[in-house]
């Protein structure tokens, strides 16, 4: 090899000069480095392509986010030597801060590297394809960021110290420079830890159906950021709220509701007030033999009241299921079943009416012709 190498800077001397020999030297990283840049990422895409057919979550993830970052940090390393072989026979003042830029540049493909390796870790975690048992998506998706923004922080700190920054004066200012900042940006502040309050509370995940009860906010959550979180209305309009709004309204969860409930108010006419008693005692007992029905709960089905035109009795009883569609597919089973019930007893549903009662002493004249 170093026969080879030796041959080779002769004949490029030769052909260039003794004076001009780094510019050949130069030539020969370059393309080496072109060279060795292609099989590594040859070699990392057939690894990567290699790892997605397995469906290991951590393999997927490193060789996924290793892919880019490997290739470019053998450009770095081959360009960076190109130029210090370079500044070696060049006044240039920019050449002389090579090796800050190599630093920096490191710096810079590390974080790239880690970074996707947590975001592709982060999807795996909550693909059911990767694990039997996926990570709940706000879980993941809450600690994917807290480690992004460590690891860009951090990074940031040692590029400063790399380019001859101090970081304790870095951190001192900001210290400093933080009461400023934080008067100035007190809402996003706020927004930021109401965010954080909603990850560790987590009154809602993402796919949930809230609503609350003091602002107009209804519909599906479909991403829970640090500043605001995007709901889906049901008339499909994204509403973005900013987090701190959560912190001071009261939020209802209705997708973590156990049973949900069937309350109605049925009237029959007063002339059917004889039949009032075997018509609820039917009812209540259709209710207890309906599967869908749940019997644990309570169920209720009483005479309560005389009303304007009606004598009404309640049904107050819960569903095993919570799906809404399938919810009132058994609410009109059970309400035609009311109606069998009441057509049965021969009886029927009352509705508005009004009685006019004439005294007798008052006689209706007919109009003369």
């Amino acid at each position: 090899m170093d026969a080879f190498k030796s041959t080779l800077q002769e004949w490029l001397g030769e052909l260039a000069g003794k004076e001009n020999l780094w510019i050949a030297e130069v030539f020969i990283v370059v393309f080496c480095t072109l060279i060795v840049a292609l099989v590594v990422s040859t070699f990392l895409n057939k690894l990567k392509k290699k790892s997605l057919a397995t469906k290991t979550l951590w393999d997927d993830a490193f060789f996924h986010s290793l892919a880019a970052p490997a290739k470019w940090f053998v450009w770095v390393l081959g360009l960076t030597t190109a130029a210090t072989i370079a500044s070696k026979h060049s006044e240039s003042a920019i050449l002389e801060a090579i090796a800050t830029v190599r630093h920096v540049g490191y710096i810079v493909i590390v974080t790239w590297f880690v970074t996707g390796f947590i975001s592709k870790a982060e999807k795996n975690l909550i693909d059911p394809e990767y694990s039997r048992q996926p990570m709940d998506r706000t879980t993941a998706m809450a600690l994917g960021k807290l480690l992004r923004i460590s690891v860009i922080i951090t990074a940031m700190l040692v590029a400063l110290q790399s380019l001859g920054y101090s970081i304790s004066g870095v951190l001192a200012f900001g210290g400093i420079g933080g009461i400023a900042v934080g008067f100035a940006a007190k809402d996003l502040l706020a927004n930021f830890f109401g965010g954080l309050m909603v990850y560790l509370d987590r009154p809602f995940a993402v796919g949930d159906w809230i609503r609350s009860p003091d602002k107009n906010i209804e519909g599906v959550v479909e991403d829970i950021g640090w500043r605001q979180t995007r709901i889906r209305t049901f008339d499909k309009r994204p509403l973005y709220v900013p987090n701190a709004t959560f912190t001071q309204i009261s939020v209802e969860n209705p997708s973590r509701m156990q049973h949900r409930r069937i309350y109605e108010t049925v009237g029959i006419r007063y002339d059917d007030a004889t039949k009032m008693a075997g018509i609820v005692a039917d009812v209540k007992a259709m209710l207890v033999e309906h599967e869908a029905i749940d019997h644990n709960n309570t169920l209720i089905v009483n005479f309560n009241g005389f009303a304007s035109s009606s004598l009404d009795f309640f049904i107050y009883c819960f569903t095993h299921t919570t799906d809404w569609i399938e919810f009132h597919e058994i609410k009109q089973d059970v309400l035609l079943k009311v109606l069998k019930i009441i057509e049965k007893h021969e009886a029927e549903c009352a509705f508005p009416t009004s009685t006019l009662h004439v005294p007798d002493g008052i006689q209706l004249m007919q109009a003369e012709n």
